[in-house]
């Protein structure tokens, strides 16, 4: 039997996180390809498809701290072709709870995996950003909807826990810039808007929007219940991109010599309530709506002009809205179904 030569090899931190795990997925489908991936498993998901992705002789799991310089003794004598750092504490939940960890992880960690990158033989650096990098815009400036990658990033209240997240990428933003620059390393930087699709979790204060609420109706049609939790009064706007959009882009932007941030999102604006709307036509229900009080910080709109990644790379999203929460919704419910996730 012809054995298959590796000439790629690829490192993902947050591995085993929801954009880690699809990245995986379409790394592989090239023969030539190995991974590894790295997380601490806090937040990472473990379970049937994880398993058998883990399973294939060209992943190589290694769970550690990245905020720990000891930890990347495990990666000495060893170059990757591309570095995904995808590894950050995210979630709405998460950043009021814990801002100082956020801060820790998204920060020091970024800055002890550029210590070991830039002395490495490693290639290229993607950098995954967020679109909550203009979420404090506002307060100097008007924020044009949908947004471009040339407005000014700002944080207002430093006080806020909120502005923990969007400080933290802005700062890894900042110091992947001026690290790979010194070093004459190649980078690139993505500022992610919403993804969502299946293996997305939604337990621990980190869900995405659509798997939330695909769980919460799901939830409805096999066990009766009738109501949903909403933040606001749901008439705030955000664009939400399917992951198999995302990883396409990902993966074009990696291959470019594009070293500015770009934007990689959906161009299709809708508000929490059209979500609802549309994933209850979906299954087949309607649930009671709850409307809580948001937490502050919050941005009404958020949309991503695609407008440079298009001329530069021709990429733009082609999961239409409807088709993909069509594929989540199905996923959500027949983990619960099977008792993978409950209710």
């Amino acid at each position: 039997m012809a054995t298959t030569t590796t000439n790629r090899r690829c490192l993902i931190t947050g591995g085993a996180g929801f954009v880690g795990f699809h990245l995986t997925q379409n790394l592989l489908s090239d023969d030539a390809t190995e991974v590894t991936l790295v997380d601490n498993f806090v937040r990472g998901r473990r379970d049937e498809d994880f398993d058998c992705l883990r399973s294939s002789s060209r992943v190589r799991i290694i769970t550690g701290d990245i905020c720990d310089p000891a930890f990347y003794q495990q990666l000495e004598g060893r170059s990757f072709d591309e570095v995904y750092h995808l590894a950050a504490i995210i979630g709405v939940k998460n950043v009021l709870e814990r801002p100082h960890d956020v801060i820790r992880v998204n920060g020091m960690g970024t800055l002890a995996l550029l210590d070991w990158f830039v002395q490495s033989n490693s290639g290229k650096l993607l950098f995954s950003s967020t679109s909550e990098a203009y979420a404090w815009t506002k307060g100097i400036c008007d924020l044009p909807i949908p947004t471009p990658e040339d407005v000014p990033l700002a944080l207002t209240d430093l006080k806020n826990p909120r502005a923990s997240y969007a400080g933290s990428k802005i700062f890894g933003e900042l110091a992947v810039n001026q690290y790979c620059q010194q070093y004459d390393k190649p980078f690139t930087i993505v500022r992610y808007h919403n993804v969502y699709g299946p293996h997305g979790t939604w337990d621990g204060g980190r869900e995405k929007a659509p798997a939330a609420i695909c769980r919460k109706v799901a939830q409805a049609s096999l066990s009766g219940g009738s109501e949903i939790e909403i933040w606001g009064d749901g008439t705030r706007t955000r664009s939400f991109m399917y992951i198999d959009d995302c990883i396409k882009g990902t993966q074009m932007l990696t291959a470019s010599d594009i070293t500015e941030p770009l934007n990689i999102g959906s161009s299709e604006l809708v508000s929490i309530n059209q979500l609802v709307d549309i994933v209850e036509d979906i299954a087949g229900v309607q649930l009671q709506r709850k409307y809580l009080l948001d937490a502050p910080g919050g941005v009404n709109g958020r949309n991503s002009d695609n407008t440079l990644i298009l001329a530069q790379l021709g990429w733009e999203p082609s999961t239409k809205l409807r088709d993909g929460l069509n594929i989540t919704y199905d996923w959500v419910k027949e983990q619960i179904a099977s008792g993978t996730a409950s209710l």
